[in-house]
């Protein structure tokens, strides 16, 4: 667990120092998921190959850094909106960690006022030990507690190429360095990719 953290931690310090090349590094694989859309259809991993994806772990009941980070995300998608590639060559993946709380309807309601554009945005839901441990083993999103306070968690955000293979992980709060701008770019970058 410390080994995992530390290298967590040199590779966030790398990318905020801008140490890399353009082309972006193979830094793990995604595991496969069967999750519940907002409208009640189960989607896997399958489903959202073929296109770079933006993957964000969160819980609508969050106090603080979700409704921020999917914020933030929204303003990526509307960027992307206006050069045409949302939907058609890039997506979005947001999966709720609280399925007790985070119900369809409230998923939808979350979703709703970030004017997530679904055409291209998937709200998924699960088992909470199945989400826990896709984030973990995939994304090294670790999720503590069980809401009867609230959760503490990793604010990442994962950046997967058509081939299910994580490429970026990016720390949220870092606002300098981690803005709609540079996620756009991140994921132009796959786009071209085979």
């Amino acid at each position: 667990m410390l080994l995992l953290a530390l290298g967590l931690a040199i590779y966030l310090a790398v990318i905020s120092l801008g140490g890399r090349n353009d082309k972006l590094p193979v830094i793990g694989e995604v595991q496969d998921f069967s999750l519940e859309n907002v409208d009640g259809r189960q989607i896997t991993l399958a489903d959202t190959e073929g296109k770079p994806r933006l993957v964000y772990f969160f819980f609508t009941e969050c106090p603080d850094v979700c409704p921020i980070t999917t914020f933030m995300l929204s303003q990526t998608q509307d960027l992307l909106i206006k050069d045409g590639s949302f939907g058609k060559d890039v997506e979005f993946v947001s999966i709720s960690f609280d399925p007790k709380n985070d119900t369809r309807e409230a998923i939808k309601t979350f979703a709703d006022r970030f004017h997530a554009d679904y055409s291209g945005w998937y709200f998924l839901r699960g088992d909470q030990e199945q989400v826990r441990n896709l984030a973990a083993d995939s994304f090294k999103v670790l999720i503590y507690g069980d809401n009867k306070d609230n959760f503490a968690h990793a604010n990442l955000i994962g950046l997967v190429d058509r081939h299910n293979r994580l490429r970026g992980l990016y720390d949220a709060g870092e606002t300098e360095n981690v803005t709609p701008e540079f996620l756009a770019g991140e994921l132009k970058k796959l786009i071209g990719e085979k």
